[in-house]
């Protein structure tokens, strides 16, 4: 009894011993730490006072401390940045749906701007600008130096007025200028249209009114069609698309899905990190999917495209979306200002990060560029070929019904409204194709 009284006392002894050795260390290491940023502060300050005090012209002190502000959160990422009030009301206008502007989403890269997209028949758009493309000049006045804000608000002017950027292209031997006509962007999320028997889902930007738009785009199709049985399949379009709200990713991905994780997003700390995990209900009928993607299908783009094709719910097509894969949370701070700050990755369900990366399509299908060269009546009269049906007395079929004539016109005339689509918009085409030969596959006629 005695010796084990000795021994708890030993125990009690050395773990006292344990506990100050190591907890004075990590004390002053947690002090110096403290006294450390109260220095660097106290350098901060005195600068301030210094500029305040003896620029060569007054300054305005409100501008200085926001740009302190802002410099503090571009130097962590190119998506962290200080939101000043009229900035923070043009961010809640863009998540509403309409704005003022040129159309495009943007990022900063090497010093210059650089296009993730533009947004569907907008000025930018329209002009041809295209994404990849590098900004480097605003009005003959060049944008390297100029934070993305700086740059952004060169690029913001009254509707109606005109600007013109120069462009630099992969591809293009020289740089060469645009001009834009600024105009109000009204956003429409999803447009929805059919194409023979396939539903095809444009998604612009996720927005409030995305998985709405999307839900009734469905609904008035597959109506039109006569019910979801005439229905090969949907085309998701995410091309271009830079994203927007998670939230709204997360309903696009579970309108397709019928259970399993969308996405899960991990912070600085493992208790910080959430999952969304789908619900019962695919609004599809768990008919075939292609989700279409390229480099300007970014963020809750590359979040829809990613869980699709985790669950194997779709086939991606199209060629490498962008590669941004990190979560922005909005936090509002006094004066009506707010900081845009990363706090978060996020994964897919397998359980891979997408930033830096992207998506990588199943089947990559580039985007052939159309030659200005050549005519587009030359082109298409190129393609025309006679038949025995185009000589002078040629004996008819008579072999088929006017029924069956009826239907192989009707066939041919299909064909041909495939034909011009592969001619404007080929990945679409391809898109639609893999969907007619999966049909073709489980019977459907």
């Amino acid at each position: 009894m005695k010796r084990f009284f000795i021994a708890a006392a030993s125990g009690a002894l050395l773990a006292a011993l344990v506990t100050t050795q190591f907890a004075a260390p990590l004390l002053a290491q947690e002090s110096k730490s403290k006294s450390s940023v109260y220095e660097q502060l106290d350098i901060f300050g005195a600068a301030f006072e210094r500029i305040r005090a003896q620029y060569v012209e007054e300054a305005d002190e409100a501008e200085l401390i926001e740009a302190a502000i802002n410099g503090m959160l571009t130097s962590l990422d190119p998506h962290s940045s200080y939101l000043p009030p009229a900035d923070f009301d043009d961010m809640r206008e863009q998540t509403r749906g309409e704005f003022g502007g040129l159309g495009i989403e943007v990022t900063q890269e090497e010093g210059f701007v650089k296009v993730v997209s533009p947004i569907d028949d907008t000025p930018a758009f329209e002009a041809g600008v295209e994404a990849g493309d590098f900004i480097t000049h605003v009005d003959g006045v060049s944008v390297l130096g100029l934070t993305l804000d700086e740059a952004v608000e060169t690029m913001r002017g009254e509707v109606g007025s005109e600007i013109i950027i120069t462009i630099v292209r992969e591809g293009e031997p020289e740089p060469f200028d645009v001009s834009i006509i600024r105009d109000v962007i009204k956003l429409t999320a999803v447009r929805a249209r059919t194409e023979g028997k396939t539903v095809v889902l444009r998604i612009t930007t996720f927005n409030d009114q995305t998985f709405p738009n999307l839900k009734e785009g469905i609904e008035e199709q597959v109506e039109e069609a006569g019910g979801m049985d005439a229905v090969d399949g949907f085309v998701v379009d995410l091309r271009n698309n830079p994203g927007g709200l998670l939230t709204q990713a997360i309903r696009v991905s579970d309108a397709f899905l019928e259970a399993g994780e969308i996405v899960s997003t991990r912070g600085r700390n493992p208790e910080d990190g959430e999952r969304f995990n789908a619900t019962a209900g695919d609004l599809t009928g768990g008919k075939p999917v292609v989700v279409l993607i390229n480099g300007g299908s970014a963020s809750a783009s590359e979040i829809v495209a990613g869980a699709l094709q985790d669950h194997r719910r779709a086939v991606v097509v199209g060629t490498k979306s962008f590669g941004k894969g990190s979560v922005q949370t909005i936090m509002p701070l006094k004066g009506d200002g707010a900081m845009r700050l990363t706090t978060a990755r996020y994964y897919t369900p397998s359980g891979r990060s997408i930033q830096a990366l992207g998506v990588s399509p199943d089947i990559v299908v580039e985007q052939p560029r159309r030659d200005p060269t050549v005519d587009e009546e030359e082109e298409s009269s190129a393609a025309r070929s006679r038949s025995e049906a185009d000589l002078r007395g040629s004996l008819d079929n008579d072999s088929m019904t006017e029924d069956e004539r009826r239907v192989l016109e009707e066939e041919q005339k299909q064909a041909e409204e495939a034909a011009k689509l592969r001619d404007e918009d080929y990945q679409l085409s391809y898109a639609i194709d893999i969907l007619h030969g999966m049909a073709a596959l489980n019977g459907d006629k």
